[in-house]
């Protein structure tokens, strides 16, 4: 497992966190731990709780859509770097995919209710790191769309 002082610069080193005062950072650190997901398990599952979110630090995990129960249809493949988790941020706080570890992942993860805690104390970071999470939730969602006009057909 990462020292604290391993953690912040791991933290400070992705992009997602690109231009954050050391401050920020720090306050990010203080909620977040390194986890491992062992290839083949999921990091989370469609419907759950939205307790934490999450960077890739290694490994790639498939984003999942359950589609009429009928099988599992991944939407997007994330790599390192990239994050992983949005569900947490708007009530009733749920996951709206599965996100399945296709290697064995090491991940930095989140605590979603110290999170938004340290968001609420800090406003500049809750917006930032609002702003930057709606560029992931654009982006997540544009993937999705793609995936079902190729699932489904277009139907114009």
């Amino acid at each position: 497992m990462m020292t604290e002082e391993t953690l912040t610069k791991t933290v400070a080193e992705q992009s997602f966190f690109s231009g954050l005062r050391d401050d920020q950072i720090e306050q990010l650190v203080a909620v977040a731990t390194e986890i491992m997901v062992p290839a083949g398990k999921p990091v989370f599952e469609e419907g759950g709780f939205a307790d934490s979110a999450y960077v890739i630090i290694a490994g790639r995990v498939a984003l999942e859509l359950d589609i009429s129960h009928r099988a599992h249809h991944i939407v997007q493949t994330l790599h390192e770097g990239e994050v992983l988790g949005w569900g947490w941020l708007f009530p009733p706080y749920r996951w709206s995919f599965s996100a399945l570890a296709l290697d064995e992942t090491r991940l930095i993860r989140f605590d979603a209710e110290q999170l938004r805690a340290t968001h609420e104390g800090d406003c500049e970071l809750g917006y930032e790191m609002m702003k930057r999470f709606a560029r992931v939730m654009t982006s997540r969602l544009a993937a999705t769309r793609l995936q079902l006009v190729d699932f489904y057909g277009n139907t114009h």
